[in-house]
């Protein structure tokens, strides 16, 4: 859940698709990553465990859904 390297992959200076592994407390999210699990902040989305979720800077965008015809 630590920071890998100088930067954690979610606080690159570009959005980053994760999926979420599970809702914490206080609006924070475990989300896994290319390189390892990361908590951030799920307090701007409504998200939930299995989606895939667009975050920059440990704080979640968007929700990623799939577009239906």
């Amino acid at each position: 859940m630590n920071c890998h390297d100088e930067t954690c992959v979610t606080c690159s200076d570009e959005a980053v698709a994760v999926t979420v592994v599970r809702l914490l407390e206080r609006d924070l999210a475990l989300v896994d990553t290319a390189r390892g699990r990361e908590v951030v902040s799920v307090a701007l989305v409504e998200a939930a465990p299995g989606d895939t979720i667009l975050v920059h800077a440990k704080e979640a965008i968007a929700v990623m859904r799939e577009m239906r015809q």
